[in-house]
């Protein structure tokens, strides 16, 4: 009997250790573990994501390039400068008197994509029109900012690729374009500069 009883106390627990019953530290040792873990996982995917994220910035000659000045001191009315924005045409003309009257008196109603010169231009001059030079049928360069470049059968812009003619203030006449010319957001820095962009 007495073997037997040593037998039966080699396997077992230690007095006042019960397998089934969780103590306080155990329970506290084992959610700091769980917190580390998640912690340091957190930590991990952090350093993985921000440069991956980072990457996808604008470089420093991007954000140069995200707005253009254009000096408009010398243009004279009638004149177009071609200038160039995110890698794209920019055309900017001054209107002159004649234009702005016509254009002005003229009903809209009956334009593929109707716009008014007020809506083309801004109030603080509304002689400047900006526009880019980009055909908005399958993105050619229209001729007509130019010296001596044929100007299309409205004596705007014309768009030799697909035969889009455009009028004086770029809206779209004629031809397979779908809509006017771009006008992107400009600016009066001063009375000889805007900012485009």
């Amino acid at each position: 009997m007495a073997s037997t009883g040593a037998q039966d106390t080699v396997g077992a627990e230690p007095a006042g250790h019960d397998a089934g019953v969780h103590h306080e530290d155990g329970v506290r040792r084992r959610d700091w573990i769980h917190i580390a873990a998640v912690s340091t996982a957190g930590v991990a995917a952090a350093s993985v994501l921000f440069p991956l994220i980072s990457q996808m910035a604008p470089s420093a000659d991007v954000l140069a390039a995200s707005t253009t000045d254009v000096d408009i001191s010398a243009l004279q009315p009638g004149q177009s400068v071609k200038a160039e924005f995110r890698k794209q045409p920019l055309f900017v003309t001054r209107l002159t008197d004649a234009t702005i009257a016509a254009v002005t008196d003229a009903d809209v109603s009956d334009l593929r994509d109707p716009q008014t010169l007020a809506e083309r231009t801004q109030e603080a001059d509304p002689s400047i029109l900006v526009q880019l030079g980009v055909c908005t049928h399958l993105g050619c360069v229209p001729l007509g900012a130019a010296e001596g470049e044929d100007k299309g059968d409205y004596n705007g812009y014309f768009c030799p690729c697909h035969g889009s003619h455009y009028d004086p203030i770029g809206r779209i006449r004629k031809g397979p374009a779908p809509t006017n010319l771009v006008v992107p957001e400009f600016e009066f820095v001063s009375d000889s500069v805007i900012r485009v962009g």
